[in-house]
């Protein structure tokens, strides 16, 4: 049971990883808000049958806490892909690094225990985004950062908000309407900002979408879940690492991405320290696996 746990949160890890180069192969052609739209539809089209399967899961389209879990995860997508546009794919996968970071922060600040490891984890994760950002170089822009760190935000208020969500007996309901409320909250952003999508794409930049709403949304969500309920909350934590390391790795061989020492010093304290955090919240682990329950960062 623990094998397949395992294999199902480096499948999740690898999922999201391949988030962030498959968005910059259609953002080639297309604005980000349109490729968010695109890529939720698809994941939508495959969530639909699991949101709309029983009563129980058709109640949760009038819960509160999904309706606002599913409007902040779309709109983080926005925003960080508004950014991703102004970085390159390893800037933008490292600084998901910090997520385990905030995820301790936001704890301490609702009341729960955050161990002297983790605040140590905290402060290297946090130090190794602030160099990154300081000094980008080539890897990205000013604007660019300030918007992926912003969308580390509203996906931290959208585990936040994910910790209300009503208890369902189908571990894929609560994230197939997160899904769908999310597309229906990215659409009219997405017309506002630059009208409606286009559609004559050509076949790489349709394999990013597609390989992102199957891969990077729905896959990712479905194995995270699996693996995070058949192990403590630490070990599973750990896995959220996987996709700066994947991002980054991706981003500096297929895209030739920039590689100064700031980012790999940065990269390296973000990653070091995300680990310090979620395994330094072993003695009261309970609340990363509430935090993260249907995390998909891409």
């Amino acid at each position: 049971m623990n094998r397949l746990a395992f294999l199902a949160l480096t499948l999740a890890g690898l999922a999201w990883g391949l988030g962030f180069p498959l968005g910059k192969l259609a953002l080639r052609e297309l604005d980000p808000a349109h490729m968010v739209l695109l890529r939720f539809i698809v994941a939508s089209i495959v969530a639909c049958p699991f949101a709309l399967a029983t009563k129980e899961a058709r109640a949760l389209f009038r819960s509160p806490p999904v309706l606002l879990a599913g409007a902040l995860y779309g709109l983080a997508f926005v925003v960080q892909f508004e950014g991703l546009a102004g970085v390159t794919v390893t800037l933008a996968a490292l600084l998901v690094g910090a997520m385990p970071a905030l995820i301790a922060v936001s704890a301490y600040l609702i009341g729960e225990r955050v161990t002297r490891a983790s605040w140590i984890g905290v402060v290297a994760a946090t130090g190794g985004a602030a160099l990154i950002a300081g000094k980008p170089g080539a890897a990205g822009t000013a604007i660019g950062i300030a918007l992926s760190l912003a969308s580390l935000l509203i996906f931290l208020a959208w585990l936040l908000a994910l910790k209300r969500v009503p208890a369902t007996r189908s571990a894929m309901a609560v994230p197939a309407v997160t899904l769908v409320v999310a597309t229906l909250t990215v659409l009219p952003v997405a017309l506002l900002l630059h009208g409606a999508p286009p559609l004559a794409l050509s076949p790489v930049a349709w394999g990013g979408i597609i390989g992102q709403g199957l891969l990077s949304t729905f896959l990712a969500t479905a194995a995270w879940q699996y693996g995070a309920a058949r192990v403590d909350s630490a070990s599973a934590g750990v896995f959220i690492n996987i996709e700066p390391l994947i991002g980054a790795a991706l981003g500096i061989s297929l895209f030739g991405d920039p590689v100064g020492w700031p980012v790999l010093l940065g990269g390296m304290l973000i990653v070091l320290g995300s680990i310090v955090v979620v395994r330094g919240e072993r003695p009261n682990a309970s609340h990363a696996a509430d935090a993260t329950h249907g995390l998909s960062m891409d």
